[in-house]
């Protein structure tokens, strides 16, 4: 396993980051030292996987993996520079474990046990990804572990009571294990001192060609999955579980994610495009098959299972171009997909959704893993 190392060399990266902070007035000498313990860990196994995370955001910046002639790319959409992550604008979120509320929470505000939250507004009308300082732009405490048959890094960080408007002080654990059967797991669990929403999610934009290397759309995807929750035009569920069949939203069966992209139908239409989350046929209380993309000019495959109940299908659709990648090429419209495990979105405002509230005598405990595969 390769020791951590500073994650890239940057004359102002410091000051950068502060900066962020500063607009936000929450800038102090704690966060000077935070921002200072900033490295990126490097997980490998026989096979040559790679895959690279940083302890700024939790963030999977790179994974590496071969096709079927054993050639190796990295199929993980991200940046070069630690600075274009602290500033994102044209990927948001990627790579990085968004929290504590992974998606949507409509108008930023809900109720618990009778006393009313208010979060900041960042995805106007609407609250999203745990806020304007959430998971992904904070510095976690790191290490790195191994097993018998796989590599990791254990990422921990502490989310104070009333951090972007959220109640408890939640202790939170997420640890990346990368194992000889090229899966690579993510473990979260947590727990808390007063009854909160809690929802972590992965956010990497994936691209099976290779980042850079086009768009989406002929990836063939399937998701295990017979309903999915519709969408107002702010994006935030109807409370309706709707069956996909005889919609653009059936991925039962295996089919290239442009297939019906450009039907005329509203759901696209408020999404831009997909962006939506799937209700998951679950065949167990552990983990169960979720979905499943293949690449048919490398041959790669993604199996994703997880003991979450819906995973959000973001197909890229604010990608311009603007951004130039790893490689050195542009990332296209729908250049890069994200297949987000989660709890449903505005959970804590839709009473007949799965329950996402932690309280002190429970356990946040939940697990996502993706394989990677040739054919």
């Amino acid at each position: 396993m390769n020791k951590p190392s500073t994650i890239f060399a940057m004359k102002n990266i410091l000051a950068v980051a502060i900066s962020l902070f500063v607009l936000c007035g929450q800038v102090d000498a704690q966060m000077v030292e935070d921002f200072d313990r900033i490295q990126l860990y490097t997980l490998s196994n026989s096979n040559g996987v790679k895959v690279k995370v940083t302890n700024f955001g939790a963030i999977v910046t790179s994974i590496v993996v071969p096709d079927r002639d054993g050639k190796f790319s990295d199929i993980a959409l991200g940046y070069d520079q630690l600075e274009d992550y602290i500033n994102a604008v044209d990927i948001p979120y990627c790579g990085a474990i968004v929290g504590r509320y992974g998606n949507r929470i409509a108008k930023g505000e809900f109720t618990l046990d009778g006393e009313s939250y208010s979060l900041a507004v960042n995805n106007s009308p609407n609250h999203l990804h745990g806020g304007v300082i959430g998971f992904d732009k904070v510095v976690w405490d790191a290490k790195l572990t191994r097993g018998p048959e796989w590599q990791g890094v254990e990422l921990k960080y502490l989310a104070k009571d009333m951090e972007e408007g959220y109640p408890g002080n939640l202790s939170i654990t997420v640890t990346y294990k990368l194992t000889s059967a090229n899966e690579l797991r993510v473990d979260y669990h947590a727990t808390t001192d007063k009854a909160t929403p809690v929802n972590l999610t992965q956010h990497t934009y994936f691209n099976l060609k290779g980042e850079g290397e086009g768009t989406i759309l002929d990836h063939e995807l399937m998701i295990n999955a017979k309903r999915y929750t519709p969408v107002d035009s702010t994006l935030i569920p109807t409370g309706e579980l709707a069956p996909v069949q005889g919609t653009p939203f059936d991925f039962t069966s295996s089919k290239k994610i442009g297939r019906d992209i450009g039907q005329d139908d509203t759901q696209l239409e408020y999404g831009l495009g997909y962006d939506h989350n799937f209700v998951l046929d679950r065949d167990s209380d552990g983990l169960s098959h979720a979905a499943t993309v293949y690449e048919p000019a490398s041959g790669r495959e993604m199996v994703i299972h997880t003991t979450e109940p819906g995973i959000q299908f973001y197909c890229g659709n604010f990608l311009d171009g603007r951004l130039i990648g790893k490689a050195g090429k542009p990332y296209i419209h729908r250049g890069g997909f994200c297949l987000e495990t989660q709890h449903y979105p505005d959970s804590p405002n839709q009473k007949s959704f799965p329950s996402c509230i932690l309280r002190p005598d429970g356990v946040y405990q939940t697990t996502t893993v993706f394989t990677f595969n040739v054919k």
